[in-house]
Protein backbone atom coordinates (compact mmCIF):
# COMPACT_ATOMS: atom_id res chain seq x y z
CA UNK A 1 0.00 0.00 0.00
CA UNK A 2 1.40 3.38 -0.94
CA UNK A 3 0.86 6.54 1.04
CA UNK A 4 0.51 9.95 -0.53
CA UNK A 5 3.63 12.05 -0.50
CA UNK A 6 3.40 14.75 2.15
CA UNK A 7 4.00 18.14 0.57
CA UNK A 8 5.11 20.94 2.86
CA UNK A 9 3.61 24.30 2.00
CA UNK A 10 6.07 27.13 1.59
CA UNK A 11 5.68 30.86 1.92
CA UNK A 12 5.38 32.27 -1.61
CA UNK A 13 5.40 35.98 -0.76
CA UNK A 14 8.71 37.04 0.81
CA UNK A 15 8.85 39.41 3.76
CA UNK A 16 9.50 43.00 2.67
CA UNK A 17 9.74 46.45 4.23
CA UNK A 18 5.99 46.82 3.62
CA UNK A 19 5.12 44.07 6.10
CA UNK A 20 4.12 44.66 9.73
CA UNK A 21 7.01 43.28 11.75
CA UNK A 22 7.67 42.86 15.48
CA UNK A 23 11.08 41.78 16.68
CA UNK A 24 14.65 42.18 15.46
CA UNK A 25 15.21 42.47 11.71
CA UNK A 26 18.12 40.04 11.94
CA UNK A 27 16.34 37.44 14.10
CA UNK A 28 17.27 33.88 13.12
CA UNK A 29 13.59 32.85 13.12
CA UNK A 30 10.87 34.64 11.19
CA UNK A 31 7.26 33.67 11.81
CA UNK A 32 4.77 34.90 9.24
CA UNK A 33 1.21 34.75 10.57
CA UNK A 34 -1.84 34.88 8.32
CA UNK A 35 -4.74 35.76 10.59
CA UNK A 36 -8.25 37.15 10.95
CA UNK A 37 -8.98 39.59 13.79
CA UNK A 38 -12.40 38.05 14.45
CA UNK A 39 -11.25 34.40 14.45
CA UNK A 40 -11.27 33.03 17.99
CA UNK A 41 -8.38 30.66 17.19
CA UNK A 42 -6.33 33.66 16.05
CA UNK A 43 -7.25 35.31 19.34
CA UNK A 44 -5.81 32.33 21.21
CA UNK A 45 -2.71 32.35 19.00
CA UNK A 46 -2.27 36.08 19.72
CA UNK A 47 -1.59 35.36 23.39
CA UNK A 48 0.75 32.47 22.62
CA UNK A 49 2.73 34.47 20.04
CA UNK A 50 2.95 37.45 22.36
CA UNK A 51 4.47 35.26 25.07
CA UNK A 52 6.77 33.61 22.54
CA UNK A 53 8.07 37.03 21.51
CA UNK A 54 8.61 37.88 25.18
CA UNK A 55 10.53 34.68 25.87
CA UNK A 56 12.52 34.68 22.62
CA UNK A 57 12.87 38.44 22.11
CA UNK A 58 16.24 38.22 20.36
CA UNK A 59 15.41 35.08 18.39
CA UNK A 60 12.03 35.70 16.77
CA UNK A 61 10.51 38.30 14.53
CA UNK A 62 6.80 38.12 13.83
CA UNK A 63 5.22 39.26 10.58
CA UNK A 64 1.46 39.82 10.54
CA UNK A 65 -0.55 39.40 7.35
CA UNK A 66 -4.28 39.79 6.89
CA UNK A 67 -6.47 36.83 5.99
CA UNK A 68 -10.01 37.96 6.83
CA UNK A 69 -12.58 35.24 6.29
CA UNK A 70 -15.50 37.57 5.74
CA UNK A 71 -18.05 34.83 5.08
CA UNK A 72 -17.63 33.58 8.64
CA UNK A 73 -16.50 36.77 10.34
CA UNK A 74 -18.52 39.81 9.24
CA UNK A 75 -16.33 42.32 11.09
CA UNK A 76 -12.95 40.91 10.03
CA UNK A 77 -12.55 43.07 6.94
CA UNK A 78 -13.31 46.33 8.79
CA UNK A 79 -10.95 45.29 11.59
CA UNK A 80 -8.18 44.71 9.04
CA UNK A 81 -8.94 48.12 7.48
CA UNK A 82 -8.78 49.77 10.92
CA UNK A 83 -5.43 48.12 11.61
CA UNK A 84 -4.09 49.40 8.29
CA UNK A 85 -5.46 52.89 8.94
CA UNK A 86 -3.63 52.86 12.28
CA UNK A 87 -0.55 51.49 10.52
CA UNK A 88 -0.59 54.44 8.14
CA UNK A 89 -0.12 56.53 11.28
CA UNK A 90 2.68 54.33 12.65
CA UNK A 91 0.41 52.57 15.17
CA UNK A 92 -0.41 49.22 13.54
CA UNK A 93 0.71 47.06 16.46
CA UNK A 94 -1.24 49.06 19.01
CA UNK A 95 -4.41 48.64 16.96
CA UNK A 96 -3.57 44.97 16.33
CA UNK A 97 -3.32 44.35 20.07
CA UNK A 98 -6.52 46.27 20.81
CA UNK A 99 -8.42 44.27 18.18
CA UNK A 100 -7.33 40.93 19.62
CA UNK A 101 -7.94 42.04 23.18
CA UNK A 102 -11.47 43.16 22.23
CA UNK A 103 -12.45 40.46 19.73
CA UNK A 104 -16.05 40.51 20.86
CA UNK A 105 -16.27 44.25 20.11
CA UNK A 106 -15.36 44.60 16.45
CA UNK A 107 -18.54 46.24 15.17
CA UNK A 108 -18.22 49.81 13.80
CA UNK A 109 -19.27 51.53 17.05
CA UNK A 110 -16.75 49.63 19.16
CA UNK A 111 -14.01 50.01 16.54
CA UNK A 112 -14.48 53.77 16.77
CA UNK A 113 -14.23 53.58 20.57
CA UNK A 114 -11.03 51.57 20.26
CA UNK A 115 -9.56 54.11 17.88
CA UNK A 116 -10.43 56.87 20.34
CA UNK A 117 -8.93 54.91 23.25
CA UNK A 118 -5.67 54.71 21.33
CA UNK A 119 -5.74 58.46 20.72
CA UNK A 120 -6.07 58.10 16.97
CA UNK A 121 -8.25 60.40 14.79
CA UNK A 122 -11.57 58.58 14.89
CA UNK A 123 -13.39 60.54 12.18
CA UNK A 124 -10.51 60.19 9.71
CA UNK A 125 -10.06 56.50 10.38
CA UNK A 126 -13.81 55.80 10.26
CA UNK A 127 -13.90 57.43 6.83
CA UNK A 128 -10.92 55.35 5.64
CA UNK A 129 -12.55 52.13 6.87
CA UNK A 130 -15.90 53.07 5.26
CA UNK A 131 -14.14 53.78 1.93
CA UNK A 132 -12.03 50.62 2.28
CA UNK A 133 -9.00 52.80 1.65
CA UNK A 134 -6.66 49.96 2.57
CA UNK A 135 -8.54 47.20 0.76
CA UNK A 136 -5.72 46.70 -1.75
CA UNK A 137 -3.26 46.00 1.05
CA UNK A 138 -5.63 43.56 2.78
CA UNK A 139 -6.33 41.77 -0.52
CA UNK A 140 -2.63 41.60 -1.35
CA UNK A 141 -1.98 39.81 1.96
CA UNK A 142 -4.97 37.51 1.36
CA UNK A 143 -3.86 36.57 -2.17
CA UNK A 144 -0.31 35.94 -0.91
CA UNK A 145 -1.81 33.61 1.68
CA UNK A 146 -3.80 31.72 -0.94
CA UNK A 147 -0.66 31.32 -3.08
CA UNK A 148 1.15 29.96 -0.04
CA UNK A 149 -1.53 27.38 0.69
CA UNK A 150 -3.32 29.18 3.53
CA UNK A 151 -6.80 27.73 3.92
CA UNK A 152 -7.58 28.50 7.57
CA UNK A 153 -6.60 30.92 10.29
CA UNK A 154 -4.26 31.20 11.96
CA UNK A 155 -1.63 29.81 9.59
CA UNK A 156 2.01 30.24 10.54
CA UNK A 157 5.13 29.92 8.44
CA UNK A 158 8.38 29.42 10.33
CA UNK A 159 11.38 30.44 8.24
CA UNK A 160 9.26 30.04 5.14
CA UNK A 161 7.79 26.59 5.89
CA UNK A 162 4.20 26.15 7.04
CA UNK A 163 3.89 25.10 10.66
CA UNK A 164 1.21 22.44 10.73
CA UNK A 165 1.41 21.71 14.45
CA UNK A 166 -0.44 23.22 17.38
CA UNK A 167 -0.11 26.93 18.08
CA UNK A 168 0.47 26.64 21.81
CA UNK A 169 3.46 28.15 23.58
CA UNK A 170 5.22 24.86 24.35
CA UNK A 171 5.06 23.72 20.71
CA UNK A 172 6.12 27.13 19.41
CA UNK A 173 9.11 27.24 21.78
CA UNK A 174 10.28 23.82 20.58
CA UNK A 175 9.72 24.85 16.94
CA UNK A 176 11.73 28.05 17.39
CA UNK A 177 14.50 26.36 19.35
CA UNK A 178 14.74 23.61 16.71
CA UNK A 179 14.91 26.20 13.94
CA UNK A 180 17.81 27.95 15.66
CA UNK A 181 19.42 24.65 16.70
Amino acid sequence: MTTPLQVTARLRTPVTEHDHVRGPVDAPVTIVEYADFQCRFCGLAYGELRELLRQRAETVRLVYRHFPISGMHPHAENAAEAAEAAGRRGRFWEMHDWLYEHQDQLDRVHLTLGVEQLGLPAAEMDAEVARQSHGDRVRLDFVGGIRSGVDATPTLFVNGVRHDGPVDLATLLVTVDTATG
